[in-house]
Order: C-alpha cells, then structure tokens, then sequence
C-alpha cells in the first residue's frame, strides 16, 4: 500500500529567513533518507515535535510536494508524478485548511466536490446520507462553513474528504483546538472508516488521545528521519515499564516503599510511580493496605503524554 525508500526533502531558505540568523544554513533538511513500509487497512501515527518533518513526509505522500531525492509509491503510484489518478484515490484533512467553500452553505461545497471528482449520483448520496448520519450533521448542510464552530466545520471537512470512497485517509492534525466532545465524536468515526470500508488511515497529531484512541503502530520522527517504528503498547513499555496508581484513602499518609516514587498528593489522595521489577502492583496495594485505609484504588500504565516526552528526552529532540 504504502511504500518509501530513502526520501529526502530540503528546503531553500531565502535572503529574509537568512538575515534573521547568521547562523542558520541556507537550507534546511525537512526530510532526511525515510524509509517505510505500511499495509493496506491499518491506521498508523506519525509522532514528532514541531519541524520534525512529519508535514512534509504526509504532503510528499499526497503528491503536494516532490521529494528531492527517493522513492514514494503509494498503491502502485507515484504521487508527484501522477496526480490526478492519485488523487482520485485519497482522502485528505489539513485541520488549519478548509477544502470548504466559505460564504456557502455545506451541501454546495459537497456538490461542487462530487462534481471535480466526478463521483455518481448512486456513489455520492449512498455516501452523503452514510456519513452525515454517522457524524449526526444533518442540520449542518444548509449552513454556510462561515457559520459553523470549529468541531462542526472540522466534522464536515472529514465527511469532504471521504465522498469519493479513498482508499488512504491522510489526517494531519484533525482535533486541533476542539473541544472533548467533538474530539470523542471524530475519533469513533476515524474508527468506523477505518473498520467498516477498510480505509487506510495515516495519522499526524500532538493530541497523544488521539494516538492512544486509533493507533496501533506509531513511527516517531525527528529532525527529519525516522527514529523509531513500532507498535503503540510495545514502545509505551520501552519508554518506562512502571505503573501509576492513583489511590484515596482515610488515615494516615502511608510511606512509601523502594520503588515508589510519590507523583502528587493533596488531602486524601495520592499518585504514585511504581517499578514492577521492584515490587509488584498486587504486594504494592497490600503494603498500602496495611499502612493506610484504602478507599479507592486505580492502577494505570505511562500515560502516552509521558511515553512521548521520555522518547523525546531519549533521543534529544
């Protein structure tokens, strides 16, 4: 499905970026010598921090932008060198771009995009009614995209980039700045396509939700290349194998044991880092136990905000 061989992108700073900082180069390297492979039907995370190139990997692989250097095939095609055949293809949502028109209501964007795909009449509606109940946005399409909230617009972007039936979904960044609500709601959708039309779904996000939520395969990036690739739970235990417990209890502040470590604690409650090389989670409680009344007690592995930032602490980026 997706294959890329050695791809690199560099970027041409001009005389204005340059007076800026003496010390900048007058390049930049956005993407240096990635390799990856991903199979047909599986929605995978891209993880990097600002500039690590993950943008320009994505734009590369939906023909936007033409590598440098390397090989990009996406299903047999090579992106930049055919563009109308790829696009027909895939699906894609910028979540700072609109591919809505502004000053109109929904419904027209959507026949506008049904005509410069070229979909037909039976492909479309079937589409339209699916997708438009899924996301509960009905009431939506007589709206101009001017009018709607962020999680609206962004729940009828999605619906734009699905009506021609891709088989990639190229998703960079599609929660940003939405609320818990409309965020829950676009997750379980990406989750429905995904299973129900076995759509491929490339993933970029800095929600680590999002990432926890869909994926089971995360590739990080950083300063361009490609640091590590695995599966979700797998690099969760490579960046730390202890367990959180949260717990509430009445009495006395129980101490802690070798290979606790306190994380925070207000009256009555208490988190706690705990090594299972150590002492395990069940010897763990029954040593609270027997220090302090317990309440209330939650056991959790490393959240995915602290695996990134222990991978990003590991390989300095």
């Amino acid at each position: 499905m997706i294959e890329i061989k050695n791809l690199t992108k560099i970027y041409k700073l001009n005389k204005k970026q340059m007076k800026e900082s003496k010390t900048k180069s007058s390049r930049k390297v956005a993407v240096d010598d990635v390799s990856l492979r991903a199979k047909k039907g599986e929605i995978y995370g891209l993880l990097g921090p600002n500039g690590a190139g993950k943008s320009t990997t994505i734009k590369i692989m939906c023909g936007i932008l033409t590598p440098d250097s390397g090989q990009c095939v996406i299903d047999g095609r090579i992106p930049y060198k055919e563009r109308v055949a790829h696009v027909q293809q895939i699906g894609v949502v910028f979540g700072q771009r609109s591919q809505l028109w502004w000053d109109v209501p929904v419904i027209d964007s959507f026949e506008l995009i049904k005509d410069i795909y070229r979909i037909d009449d039976k492909t479309y509606r079937r589409n339209l009614n699916d997708l438009t109940d899924l996301l509960a946005m009905g009431d939506l399409l007589k709206t101009p995209t001017r009018n709607l909230s962020l999680g609206q617009r962004m729940r009828c972007e999605i619906v734009a980039s699905l009506l021609h039936d891709p088989k990639i979904l190229f998703l960079d960044e599609p929660t940003i700045g939405l609320d818990a609500v409309s965020k829950i709601s676009i997750r379980k959708f990406i989750k429905h396509v995904n299973e129900d039309r076995k759509t491929t779904v490339v993933l970029t996000t800095h929600d680590m939700q999002d990432i926890e939520a869909l994926t089971e395969r995360v590739i990080l990036i950083g300063k361009g290349k490609i640091l590590l690739d695995g599966k979700y739970n797998e690099l969760r235990k490579r960046a730390s194998n202890d367990k959180t417990l949260d717990i509430e209890y009445s009495g006395t502040i129980p101490e802690l044991h070798e290979g606790m470590k306190l994380i925070k604690a207000q009256e009555a409650q208490m988190t706690i880092s705990l090594n299972p090389d150590i002492m395990s989670v069940s010897e763990a409680i029954s040593y609270l136990a027997s220090h302090t009344t317990l309440m209330d007690v939650s056991v959790s592995d490393i959240s995915a905000e602290q695996m990134v930032a222990e991978l990003y602490k590991e390989y300095r980026i």
